[in-house]
């Protein structure tokens, strides 16, 4: 302790002691970790270094509102997990039992985890790469893996907004193209494709004009330049998108992140007036207790948990490394957490309406034949 500090003159000082522990602290200087030997690196303390780090830092962009920055943290973590992937597990194990395990590990694992990484990118101030680097250069090598791995999922959500992007401009027809088999001419008589009939019209359609695959790997097919030109319109929204940082992606997060929702509304309220669309819903909050005393449950809620917030990608370090240092991440991440799960029960309210409807017309299809 320094010779000038408070606590040593009171020691060699006769005066009475008054002065609460928390006094005599607040008068000690703060120490700096970085140039203590609590540094996890190991590595001396670089003085032009450090000010440049802490320039770039105050230098950092920043959210225009604090509603731009929870609708990109919302927008981040829901996705194909919540539409997708979240009903399709809820069938599988059991419905609402499903519900049970994957609240418990969302509240002891996934809240936790996701506070943390918002704590770290909004203390430190930087990216992924920038934040284990600051932590231990050692380390540094965890945010590149984190940037390939946004990398390789860029790709194919990419392609998948690609299929959105043809089914969008596809469904401007009337009829629908995949709501009947086409008709081939077989001399001055016009029959049913029979591939089609053999499978359904959306599988056909979405194999032979969507996708327009070939009949076996040996086969190439050529270059399918409708899904071509599709996948650069969905590259240049995202170009667009990014083209001024969160300046500009922030503006779009108001679509972006908001948009679902409405679409979600619409289909639920579509679903629900669907015939047999309550047995649906009744099947998925009927439990099926036993699955929850399966390991295999848990161990897919909690990989659920991890997918649907996105931990680990370094997306919510980036994006919480532009918020002030005063902002009140808990409830961003209790806000952020509960909206996610919310989205995902949405979503599977809309999925087992319309696996009610479609079960009730396979049963009535089933009795009349």
């Amino acid at each position: 302790m320094p010779k000038n500090s408070k606590v040593t003159q009171r020691e060699h000082s006769s005066e009475h002691v008054t002065e609460s522990v928390a006094d005599l602290l607040a008068h000690e200087e703060p120490v700096d970790y970085k140039r203590s030997v609590l540094n996890v690196a190991g590595e001396p303390w670089d003085k032009q270094k450090d000010g440049d780090e802490e320039l770039e830092a105050e230098n950092r962009p920043a959210w225009n509102s604090k509603l731009q920055y929870i609708l990109a943290q919302i927008g981040y973590s829901v996705g194909l997990g919540n539409v997708w992937r979240f009903p399709y597990l809820c069938q599988k194990n059991g419905g609402g039992a499903y519900l049970v395990p994957y609240l418990v590990l969302l509240i002891i694992i996934g809240l936790p985890l996701f506070f943390l990484e918002l704590a770290v990118g909004q203390r430190i101030r930087r990216g992924s790469i920038g934040v284990w680097n600051y932590i231990c250069p050692r380390l540094g090598g965890i945010g590149y893996a984190s940037c390939l791995v946004c990398f390789f999922v860029g790709l194919y959500y990419n392609v998948i907004i690609g299929w959105s992007i043809f089914y969008f401009f596809k469904s401007f027809q009337y009829p629908l193209p995949w709501s009947e088999c086409p008709l081939v001419k077989n001399g001055s008589v016009a029959v049913v494709e029979a591939e089609c009939e053999r499978s359904s019209a959306t599988t056909y359609f979405w194999y032979r004009e969507a996708l327009d695959i070939s009949n076996s790997i040996s086969e190439s097919g050529g270059l399918n330049w409708k899904m071509t030109l599709c996948l650069l319109v969905a590259w240049s929204l995202v170009g667009l998108a990014m083209i001024k940082g969160i300046q500009s992606s922030g503006k779009v997060m108001y679509f972006s992140s908001l948009f679902p929702y409405v679409v979600l509304v619409c289909f639920l309220v579509r679903g629900l007036l669907l015939r047999g669309a309550v047995d649906g819903i009744m099947h998925m909050f009927t439990p099926k207790l036993d699955k929850m005393l399966d390991p295999q449950v848990w161990r897919e809620a909690a990989t659920q948990v991890f997918f649907a917030l996105g931990l680990g990608f370094g997306g919510v370090i980036a994006f919480s490394s532009y918020n002030k240092q005063d902002n009140n991440c808990h409830f961003d991440a209790t806000l952020v957490s509960f909206i996610n799960f919310f989205t995902s029960v949405l979503a599977t309210l809309v999925v087992f309406a319309v696996l009610g409807f479609k079960a009730n017309i396979m049963n009535e299809k089933c009795v009349v034949e």
